[in-house]
């Protein structure tokens, strides 16, 4: 049996803390480590309880969720992964803290079903959260500060396929759907995916897809198959 994912949650709201807890214990696969009221808290909790998967409320007094993720993954060795909590998804903070290095985010209203979903999914790590929210952030502050051109030029030194992976990844498919999307082994899919980031300078698959949005490469439309 493998071990459980393991669980901190950080939200200045006792009664949110109460009710993830409650959800998340319910489930055998997963386990509470600890809570933490600020996002100091959780930075501080992070090396002695090792969690596998940080619930951040994205805005808390003090040191907030977009700079602990920042620090968490900044400061501690093989850090977690964050899964970002908020009550808005066109939150500003939201795509602040996806930038940061949040690997998704969840929303508050969510059903208990779609927040264990949420978890499992971000400790496998291999595919994205809420792919259409995460466009509609990028997309929107994409329109206020203009397209990047640094990251355009990156991803124009990608090949062919690497690009048209990385389309696909815009809308949250796993290395396993994209194989079968374009008929290639799901290890060549992978060994594109790292390429990818190595390429595009950045930390996994949230970050890629928030760059191809940020560079113009990805549009509002649906990304057509290759």
């Amino acid at each position: 049996m493998s071990e459980p994912i393991r669980v901190l949650i950080a939200d200045d709201e006792r009664l949110v803390r109460t009710g993830l807890h409650a959800i998340i214990a319910a489930e055998p696969d997963l386990v509470v480590v600890g809570e933490a009221a600020t996002g100091a808290e959780a930075v501080a909790a992070v090396p002695e309880l090792r969690p596998d998967i940080v619930l951040m409320d994205v805005r808390m007094p003090g040191l907030n969720g977009i700079d602990a993720t920042a620090r968490l993954l900044r400061e501690v060795p093989n850090p977690p992964k964050v899964l970002v909590v908020t009550t808005f998804e066109n939150d500003e903070y939201v795509y602040d803290a996806l930038r940061a290095g949040a690997h998704g985010f969840l929303l508050k209203r969510a059903r208990a079903d779609e927040m264990i979903h949420a978890i499992r999914t971000v400790a496998r790590g291999d595919s994205l959260l809420f792919p259409a929210g995460i466009r509609d952030l990028a997309l929107s502050q994409a329109s206020v500060r203009g397209h990047d051109r640094d990251l355009r030029a990156r991803i124009t030194r990608l090949t062919a396929r690497e690009q048209d992976v990385l389309r696909l990844m815009t809308t949250g498919l796993s290395n396993t759907e994209i194989a079968e999307r374009i008929a290639l082994g799901q290890e060549t899919v992978k060994t594109h995916v790292a390429r990818i980031l190595t390429k595009l300078g950045v930390r996994d698959r949230t970050q890629a897809v928030i760059a191809a949005y940020e560079s113009g490469f990805a549009t509002a439309g649906r990304p057509e198959a290759p």
